[in-house]
């Protein structure tokens, strides 16, 4: 079992999805767990179930995250571990993308995932470690995905850069490609169920092991990455998708 004993870590929208399975994760691996979301109600429900800290704060606002790094030094003064995860994913064709649907999808998936980072270097330990969500979108050229796919893209670039320059502090920097996941955020994309269901049965037969993956899988994978345990791994990703990218075209 990965072991992230005396640990500290901070995960991003972790009041759902894979931000709360990693949280419950990166808990029963040992580590002290704070978790943050948009929702004053969820994260303090998730916050509740798990027997985390849950704190609020928009990820999509870089004053909030100043304030969010500033109550976090208060609570555990420096952390070991940042989970990157908030994200929002909209689907639309070209030709109705909306400027506030760009804007929002760039201001959360990447502009917050910078900023978090940003805001928490001086309160991130020397040897720590940090894990940023992506998406195999990043290299899929799915239709209508062409704003989210780009934030993802960009998350992905980033952390190989991030992950060159933190290394003289020994912070690792690494990030994780999710394929299909059973989360509620396709459920937020705004599409009808009868469009969700047809999605989700077209994707499940693309998939070469034949189903969506579990948020569980996900969290065991950033637990280990956040542990000493891959000590020599940084500016790495890592899909998770049941082949779906090296075999996008299998049905």
């Amino acid at each position: 079992m990965t072991d992230l004993t005396g640990k500290i870590a901070v995960v991003t929208g972790g009041n759902s999805g894979i931000g709360y399975a990693t949280a419950e994760r990166l808990k029963a691996d040992g580590a002290r767990v704070i978790i943050t979301g948009r929702s004053p109600e969820r994260v303090t429900e998730a916050a509740a179930a798990l027997d985390v800290v849950g704190l609020v704060a928009d990820v999509n606002s870089v004053s909030a995250l100043g304030r969010l790094a500033d109550e976090v030094k208060a609570l555990v003064g420096s952390i070991d571990i940042l989970f990157i995860n908030a994200g929002v994913f909209e689907p639309a064709p070209l030709g109705s993308i909306s400027e506030d649907m760009f804007d929002r999808q760039i201001g959360i998936n990447f502009k917050g995932a910078v900023f978090t980072l940003e805001k928490f270097l001086p309160i991130l330990n020397d040897g720590a470690s940090v894990v940023n969500l992506s998406s195999i979108n990043a290299y899929t050229g799915m239709a209508n995905t062409a704003i989210y796919s780009a934030s993802k893209a960009a998350m992905n670039s980033f952390t190989r850069t991030a992950a060159t320059e933190l290394a003289p502090r020994k912070i690792r920097v690494n990030v994780v490609n999710p394929g299909p996941i059973k989360t509620a955020i396709f459920g937020k994309s705004g599409l009808s169920e009868t469009d969700l269901n047809g999605f989700s049965v077209a994707m499940e037969q693309r998939v070469p092991l034949k189903r969506f993956g579990e948020p569980s899988e996900v969290a065991h994978l950033v637990s280990f990455l956040a542990s000493s345990e891959a000590s020599f791994i940084t500016g790495g990703e890592y899909n998770i998708d049941g082949g779906l990218n090296i075999n996008p075209l299998m049905n």
